[in-house]
């Protein structure tokens, strides 16, 4: 390799947290103009390489070189300062500052003098930049935690430009992206290229990362085992170095033909919310699984809120067709066998800072009830640990926190916990967001195994593909309404759909 072309180097990277050797030896190299992609199952080591890149950890040896010199990031901000730049794969933003203050974080004192910020210059240089490179406007004003997952993230990448990286790190950006907001990621990576940039960026979706980057490095339990040239590798070699196996079997759905059973489970006549959705109706089979795609701002995940009672300013009615109770509220659909996993699994699925054991329980407690309303504790831990062995959660015990599990592993407890259940519908928000290979397949087995139970799914998601694949049919949204309805069959294409969708 051409020297003069290297922007970054690693030589002999280590990095431990406690026993586990999360990068092992790494020698890892970045050229300029490259786009270069990471690939490994949950756990590998890919968001720790980039978070010691980002000044977010401190290798344990080894050695960085940015353009040649050592570099030693000890912050973020060290890291700025040095053009490099990150969009971390969870939630980067303080939720109780302003959107713009966020763009700045740690560079503000360059819009005040004696102490005081001019909110009005930062907001003209947030709008220059959301201007510069396309991103969708956002009201600067607006507190952080106002923001939905994907707008969120758009700021996030206003931010990480806003440094003019000469090295921009992606971590599982995409996932969190509908389809147009995808496209405009896209056109921003060519763009820097086209400059001279560097990228490096995770995602799970392999035929994504073989599409947009020129080199994808393969990680496994810490290790560099191969590194690909996209145009000349596929996404089964990706898959098999990831795993180091032949993987075989299904992974979306197999059958051409929607099936479903003619009893209707659920009744959704004219919901509306507020600024968000307008007139949704629908019935939804037992048996059936019942996407829901759109563009950003299309409706879809409010609707996914609303059919669990969490919708607030809603009208028209959702009520279980068997028995005639309409879902007003959270305890009404819990008490009712509906089941919600929403897109946010950090804030909104799952309690953080506390036990395996304490996420599990929380939706089963009307099931786990003794006499006079007690809880035992024997048949909480029972609980906890049947959802840890029947869905192979990687941990030391129902007693971990949650917080330090990986992404894969918090999936499978924050749908597991569900799934225990005797449900009635299942309702689920980007269910693989964040999720290696390995894990989305194994979902993906859950939802068809609940299906063929006669559970009656509700499918969101921002990746078409993953709604084409699983959906007996798909409900494409346009401005906060139904515009479209398609059976799976022959109009089940890409191209189809995402006519409807613009």
């Amino acid at each position: 390799m051409n020297s003069s072309k290297i922007i970054f180097e690693t030589k002999a990277l280590n990095k431990y947290f406690g026993p586990t050797h999360a990068n092992k030896n790494i020698d890892f190299t970045l050229k300029r103009g490259e786009i270069h992609g990471l690939a490994g199952e949950n756990g590998s080591g890919k968001s720790t390489l980039l978070s010691q890149i980002a000044g977010l950890n401190i290798p344990d040896s080894g050695e960085m070189l940015l353009g040649g010199k050592a570099y030693n990031p000890r912050s973020p901000i060290d890291a700025n300062n040095n053009k490099i730049a990150m969009v971390v794969q969870e939630l980067g933003m303080v939720s109780n500052l302003p959107a713009s203050v966020n763009v700045f974080l740690g560079r503000t004192s360059r819009f005040g003098r004696f102490g005081m910020v001019s909110m009005k210059k930062l907001y003209k240089e947030v709008n220059q930049i959301v201007e510069q490179w396309g991103i969708p406007k956002f009201p600067s004003h607006w507190m952080s935690d106002r923001f939905n997952v994907e707008n969120r993230k758009m700021i996030e990448l206003a931010r990480a430009l806003s440094v003019e990286p000469d090295i921009l790190l992606l971590d599982e950006i995409t996932q969190s992206l509908s389809h147009n907001n995808r496209d405009i990621l896209y056109g921003i990576i060519k763009k820097l290229k086209e400059m001279g940039k560097t990228i490096l960026l995770i995602t799970h979706d392999i035929d994504e990362l073989i599409e947009i980057t020129d080199t994808i490095t393969v990680l496994r339990d810490g290790e560099i085992v191969t590194c690909e040239e996209s145009c000349q590798t596929s996404a089964d070699v990706i898959r098999n170095k990831m795993v180091g196996r032949i993987m075989q079997g299904e992974y979306y759905r197999a059958d051409l033909e929607a099936t479903r059973s003619e009893e209707i489970v659920l009744e959704v006549r004219s919901v509306s919310v507020k600024d968000e959705i307008s007139d949704v109706s629908f019935d939804l089979h037992a048996g059936e699984i019942l996407g829901f795609c759109g563009l950003s701002d299309s409706g879809i995940h409010t609707v996914g809120k609303a059919l669990f009672g969490l919708a607030d300013n809603k009208d028209g009615s959702i009520k279980l067709k068997e028995s005639n109770i309409e879902i007003t509220s959270a305890e009404t659909a819990l008490r009712n066998n509906i089941s919600y996993v929403p897109k946010d699994r950090d804030h909104e699925g799952l309690m953080m800072k506390t036990t395996i054991q304490n996420n599990v329980c929380l939706p089963n407690y009307t099931n786990l009830e003794g006499r006079a309303g007690y809880l035992k504790q024997s048949r909480l831990k029972d609980k906890a640990q049947e959802v840890v062995d029947l869905f192979d959660v990687k941990c030391t015990g129902i007693n971990q926190l949650m917080n330090s599990l990986s992404g894969g592993n918090k999936q499978k407890i924050n749908l597991g916990r569900w799934l225990v259940k005797d449900l009635k519908v299942l309702v689920l928000d980007c269910p693989t967001r964040g999720v290696d290979v390995g894990v989305k397949a194994f979902i993906y087995s859950l939802i068809k195994e609940a299906k063929a139970r006669d559970v009656a799914t509700v499918l969101i998601s921002d990746e078409l593909t993953e709604v084409l694949g699983m959906s007996d049919r798909l409900m494409i949204m346009k401005n906060g309404r139904i515009s479209g309805e398609v059976e799976r069959g022959k109009e089940f294409t890409e191209e189809h759909v995402i006519g409807m969708m613009i």
